[in-house]
C-alpha cells in the first residue's frame, strides 16, 4: 500500500461490475464512495438525458464531475482515501464515442486516480445486462451501439485492466486489491487525468446513431 489516502476509480463499459465493485473496494479500502453526479444535480441530469444534445450532455456530466472534485480534495486532505464509480475518462471516452465535437482541456491540478478498467467478454456481458434490474436510458442504448468505439476511447487513459469476465465479485475484489499502489498518485497534481499532456483532442466525427441537438 502506498502512504497516505489512496484516491481509486473503477471504469469499463456496462456490465462489467462497477456498481458492484465499487462500494466493495470503498468497504475494503476504509474509503468513503464518492458520487460522481452529486445529489442536487439528480433532477437535471433526468432532464438532460430526457434531449439530444450530445455537447450539452458531455458539458453537464463534466460540471458534475468538476464539482465533486472539491468533496474528493477535501477527503484526501484529511487523510481519508476515496474510491468513485467513473471519473472524467468515462464521460469523456463515452461522449466522444457518441460523436461530440468538443475538445477538453482539463486542469493539472485536478485529483488524479489510480484507475481500473473492467473487461468482461461479450457474452457474459450481454448476459449481465439482460438480467440487471436497473432502467435503460436512451443513452446506454446508444453507448451499447458504439461500446467498440468507447472501449477504443478509453486507451487515451492509463488504467489497470481487470477482466471480470470468469470471476465472481469477489474474486474481482481480490484482484484489484492484490494490484501494487505503492507510490500511486493521490491528491491532486500536476498531471492530467488524460494521456496527453495538455489537451484531450476532439473527435469531428459523429457516430452513427448518435444524438444531436
Amino acid at each position: 500500500m502506498s502512504e497516505g489516502p489512496l484516491f481509486e476509480s473503477l471504469e469499463g463499459l456496462r456490465g462489467t461490475g462497477k456498481s458492484t465493485i465499487a462500494p466493495m473496494l470503498a468497504e475494503a479500502r476504509g474509503a468513503v464512495l464518492v458520487p460522481t453526479v452529486p445529489l442536487f444535480y439528480q433532477p437535471l441530469r433526468r432532464e438532460v438525458d430526457r434531449r439530444g444534445n450530445t455537447e450539452a450532455r458531455m458539458c453537464f456530466y463534466l460540471s458534475a464531475l468538476f464539482t465533486v472534485t472539491d468533496e474528493i480534495r477535501r477527503l484526501l486532505a484529511e487523510g481519508t482515501s476515496v474510491v468513485v464509480e467513473s471519473y472524467f475518462a468515462r464521460c469523456l471516452a463515452n461522449h466522444q464515442a457518441l460523436g461530440s465535437s468538443l475538445g477538453v482541456r482539463l486542469p493539472p491540478s485536478l485529483p488524479k486516480p489510480l484507475t481500473y478498467q473492467l473487461t468482461c467478454g461479450k457474452s457474459e456481458r450481454g448476459r449481465r445486462l439482460t438480467e440487471r434490474i436497473k432502467p435503460v436510458s436512451r443513452w446506454d442504448v446508444l453507448a451499447e451501439e458504439v461500446a467498440d468505439r468507447v472501449s477504443d476511447a478509453y486507451a487515451q487513459f492509463p488504467m489497470h485492466h481487470v477482466d471480470t469476465t470468469h470471476l465472481d465479485p469477489d474474486e474481482v475484489l481480490q484482484t484489484i486489491l492484490s494490484i501494487d499502489t505503492q507510490g500511486a498518485p493521490h491528491r491532486a497534481n500536476a498531471e492530467l487525468v488524460g494521456a496527453h499532456p495538455h489537451v484531450l483532442p476532439p473527435v469531428p466525427r459523429r457516430a452513427e446513431g448518435a444524438c444531436r441537438s
